[in-house]
């Protein structure tokens, strides 16, 4: 008998519990996954009830609930239930002084993090970002990225992903394949990259290659000219398969950066299909606005038989988290290593 695929979509929620009417359009979607922000979070009690509620409408206990915990400015899980983490140029800083420490902090800031998630039945993190820092350009990366360097962060990169399927969580690459040169926030605007190929291949591209076997990644809402001079990578074929999957050599599940921001354009019905049809495995819609959300149901399919067989490999990489891991140690480890 034939198991019916999830709908290729991962969508976010209005608060901090389901209600009645979120419940019931949940249950008869049947999302791949979920997202969760700010707005989501209360207390651990609260977070972790929410995320049980959230599978036991899809019937799938394996349904990835993501996260953007980095630390620094994009942080979900705050004080005083969670710890303040540091932003990824700390330990890019750090490289430039002792490198073994520099990868082990990061592995360990990883590792911590994904204890935190866990804890709350969270297995998907959106990190590391591997974009690399420009001079000049738009502050929306600044300091989430680990360095100017594309070996550095390619480096400090493989470092989280281990650290975070270590501890059992999913790691999510972004923003693929490559954010850094942006001169807008394509929050709010849609940012045109003019860098030539060859630029792009030697600097921006590298770090990504270094993380090519990540589960997941993200994909950048940019128009990159010398690839696509028209079409932002979420819902370029070209930049999907001759960058991404080509150059960058990724061949995990690809999913799109929030459908609801402003780089896109049209109804979100289009921004999905063109999503899809460009080669992106999932989309994701991520304010929980529900008639938002209803037109991107009403054009997504299931996930197809690529997509299942990238998660499938994507569950093989996932390490059980250790029930008895005492993070005490760890974090007195990695205050060591950070002072």
């Amino acid at each position: 008998m034939s198991v019916k695929s999830p709908l290729a979509v991962i969508l976010g929620v209005s608060g901090t519990e389901l209600t009645p009417s979120e419940a019931a359009f949940l249950r008869e979607a049947d999302p791949f996954g979920f997202i969760l922000f700010a707005r989501n979070i209360d207390t651990p009690v609260q977070v972790r009830a929410l995320t049980e509620s959230l599978r036991a409408t899809v019937g799938r206990s394996d349904a990835p609930i993501l996260i953007d915990q980095e630390g620094g400015r994009v942080q979900r899980l705050r004080p005083p239930h969670w710890p303040n983490r540091p932003p990824a140029n700390v330990f890019g800083a750090l490289y430039a002084k002792d490198v073994p420490r520099a990868r082990a902090a990061a592995t360990l800031h990883a590792r911590l993090i994904a204890h935190d998630l866990r804890q709350l039945g969270i297995d998907t993190n959106c990190l590391p970002v591997m974009d690399v820092r420009q001079q000049g350009a738009h502050d929306i990366i600044g300091d989430r990225a680990f360095s100017e360097d594309p070996s550095i962060v390619g480096d400090l990169g493989q470092a989280v992903v281990a650290g975070l399927l270590r501890g059992g969580v999913y790691p999510v690459i972004k923003h693929i394949p490559g954010h850094g040169r942006s001169h807008a926030d394509s929050h709010e605007d849609l940012p045109v990259v003019d860098t030539d190929l060859e630029t792009l291949s030697r600097h921006d591209i590298p770090p990504f290659r270094a993380v090519a076997d990540a589960p997941f990644a993200m994909t950048a809402h940019i128009v990159y000219s010398a690839i696509d001079p028209t079409q932002p990578a979420t819902v370029s074929a070209k930049v999907i398969g001759e960058a991404i999957r080509g150059a960058c050599g990724f061949q995990g599940l690809l999913m799109t950066d929030d459908l609801s921001m402003k780089a896109l354009d049209g109804p979100m019905e289009e921004r999905t299909r063109r999503s899809l049809a460009a080669g992106c495995d999932l989309v994701l819609h991520c304010n929980g606005d529900m008639v938002e959300m209803e037109g991107v149901i009403r054009a997504a399919r299931p996930l197809d038989l690529e997509g299942i067989q990238r998660w499938h490999r994507a569950k093989g990489q996932l390490y059980a988290p250790d029930p008895a891991y005492d993070p005490r140690a760890d974090e007195e480890t990695l205050a060591e290593y950070l002072s």
